[in-house]
């Protein structure tokens, strides 16, 4: 195991921007150039927004700044649209590895560093981070190994234990763990019966009181229609218009501390499936959200659902406004991957990894322990 403990470079004020590259199609061979990106990209920017853009050189065909928005597009041209530099949300740099050896890496996240990019952030992630420190390490550390990436996500919001691959092959292994563990959701069996070859255990402090000290949640869930959020927004399934039909998720949930003058409850979570937000989901749908979610009400559904409401004005660089309403990045809530046990990708010997616990998410007796400790 490695003995550095922490790593990180603070953020340019601005990122590099972006480089969409496209290829005319036949099919859309004959269209207009205004029509292609209002049409083919309406989740980026409204048709107002492309037309800023266009007229701000942004957008070159076949190497040339396109100048008029209705030129008809040929077959093979080339167009690469420009998004202009920006500088992105405020977010942590620090990040402290808890395990390490040739194949993989484990990180302790921070609440409010997204993992991979994705609308606004594209610089400020996990993976950026990994990148500029595998760089660091010179050529030779390079040419023994690829970049590490992630194999899974957690939420923006959500801290903890992030696994990250430094090989493909251990990669491809850590891969087929997640996913085996999903794969088995909705197969009859014990609850306690360990699944797999991977799992993970949460902290995270719900609003009100939960009656009973052990909740076994099996709700499937889907993703619905939901503004600022291009893909859709994954909720509870229930009797809905759902983009995508619910799928099987199952949590555990095991009660640690229940305070009657805060009107909530500390609680542990052991998932056996990885849908997206799915331990948000699951306790809002038993009626506790998470305290301090933005997004979740109880029923696993987001507080607002007026999926036909749709701001149309555009922002500086032409994109959409940032939406109003709450969206899955936004943070506030308390959720940490506190356990992670796996078979390692190579030697398949057991590996248990901690991230320590935020003191919110501490039982008094943690508390207590921890402040002799010091």
């Amino acid at each position: 195991m490695a003995s550095r403990k922490n790593f990180g470079i603070p953020w340019p004020e601005c990122n590099d921007g972006l480089f969409y590259d496209d290829v005319v199609s036949p099919s859309d061979a004959g269209v207009t150039l205004i029509h292609f990106y209002s049409i083919k990209y309406n989740s980026s920017a409204p048709l107002q927004g492309w037309l800023q853009r266009i007229k701000s050189g942004q957008i070159t065909v076949d190497g040339r700044v396109a100048t008029d928005s209705d030129s008809v597009l040929r077959v093979g041209s080339k167009l690469v649209y420009h998004r202009l530099p920006w500088k992105e949300l405020d977010a942590p740099f620090m990040i402290e590895v808890l395990y390490e050896d040739d194949d993989m890496i484990a990180l302790n996240k921070p609440s409010g560093l997204q993992v991979l990019p994705g609308g606004l952030f594209q610089q400020r992630t996990v993976l950026t981070q990994l990148q500029w420190e595998s760089n660091n390490q010179g050529s030779c550390e390079m040419n023994k190994r690829s970049h590490p990436v992630p194999v899974h996500r957690l939420g923006r919001g959500t801290s903890g234990i992030l696994l990250c691959a430094k090989t493909k092959v251990a990669r491809a292994r850590l891969a087929s763990y997640f996913a085996d563990g999903t794969s088995h959701i909705g197969v009859k069996r014990d609850t306690n019966q360990e699944i797999g070859k991977i799992a993970k255990i949460y902290r995270a402090l719900v609003s009100g009181i939960v009656e009973n000290d052990k909740v076994t949640i099996n709700q499937p869930i889907g993703m619905v229609k939901y503004p600022g959020v291009a893909k859709g927004l994954y909720v509870a399934s229930q009797l809905a218009v759902f983009i995508e039909p619910g799928k099987p998720a199952l949590s555990v949930v095991e009660i640690l501390e229940r305070s009657i003058q805060e009107n909530s409850t500390l609680v542990q979570v052991k998932i056996q499936s990885g849908r997206p937000h799915q331990i948000r989901i699951h306790l809002s749908f038993i009626g506790h959200p998470l305290l301090g979610d933005p997004l979740y009400g109880v029923g696993g559904q987001p507080k607002c659902l007026d999926c036909d409401i749709i701001d149309e004005s555009f922002a500086e660089d032409g994109g959409y406004q940032r939406p109003a309403k709450p969206v899955p990045g936004d943070c506030g809530y308390y959720l940490h991957a506190h356990m992670l046990s796996l078979s390692h990708p190579i030697t398949n010997e057991l590996v248990e990894i901690i991230a320590p616990l935020p003191t919110i998410l501490q039982t008094v007796e943690e508390a207590e322990e921890d402040s002799l400790s010091c």
